[in-house]
């Protein structure tokens, strides 16, 4: 699965009348997206520009190629069904598509799978904005809008550096809200995207040695300096480190 982008490889999935005409009013505004519908319904989509593969067998065998062609799949139909159809395809997180679910009625719209490091979350929620739906969110951090620790700068270019173990204790204490250092001394400033504002737990700095280690649960540190094997042992697993592409900083003026 590639990472995602704002144009990410995207399919529209229908089996229903309703849900056929739901997939329908959103491809009106996701011209670039793929349909996949059951030839019996594949005259709802006449008109619009949007590539259609209307099939004629059962949606279980579309499932693999789906997986393998595209990056994001919104499916109208009911999530049980997705849940059995997906289940025999599934690898990792890192490798899954994401995958969405939309009711008949077009009313909600829920991630599935791979909704925070595949993006759907991200998608669920503009195809909610594109339907006036509501989004079914449940990451912990999408839910708390607060940081993302394994993904945060990944739209800037940013490379997480830090053990797997860090990652999840430190994702756990942003999430629970305890005291988060936040030391950006390389990359974009532009990396806080969320509507809201950046949590009062999350404290910055611009250098590290000016962080009072003790009065902090983890340490997020943006930065092209060494990392000594002394530090990180120091610090346990209480810190993550992450690198800006360094012709982003000739670019923001750094």
């Amino acid at each position: 699965m590639s990472a995602p982008t704002d144009n990410p490889r995207l399919c529209l999935v229908a089996i229903t009348k309703h849900g056929a005409a739901q997939a329908a009013r959103l491809a009106v505004d996701l011209p670039d997206a793929d349909i996949c519908t059951s030839a019996k319904f594949a005259a709802s989509f006449s008109g619009l520009p949007n590539a259609i593969r209307a099939y004629e067998g059962a949606l279980r065998d579309e499932i693999g190629p789906l997986f393998a062609g595209y990056d994001q799949i919104v499916f109208f139909v009911s999530l049980g069904a997705v849940v059995r159809l997906i289940a025999p395809h599934l690898r990792s997180k890192d490798e899954d598509p994401g995958v969405i679910v939309v009711d008949d009625a077009g009313q909600y719209v829920i991630p599935v799978l791979s909704g925070h490091v595949g993006g759907a979350n991200e998608w669920s929620e503009r195809v909610a904005l594109l339907l006036d739906a509501a989004p079914v969110l449940t990451t912990a951090s999408d839910v708390g809008r607060t940081i993302p620790v394994d993904i945060l700068g990944r739209n800037l270019g940013w490379r997480v550096e830090a053990p797997k173990i860090n990652i999840t204790r430190v994702s756990a204490h942003v999430v629970n809200g305890e005291p988060i250092a936040f030391i950006q001394e390389a990359g974009s400033p532009d990396w806080w995207t969320r509507p809201t504002p950046l949590p009062d737990n999350i404290h910055r700095f611009a250098r590290f040695d000016e962080v009072p280690l003790e009065r902090y649960a983890a340490l997020l540190w943006v930065t092209h300096a060494e990392v000594p094997a002394e530090r990180w042992d120091a610090l346990k697993e209480r810190l993550v480190v992450y690198r800006p592409p360094r012709d982003a900083d000739q670019d923001s003026g750094a």
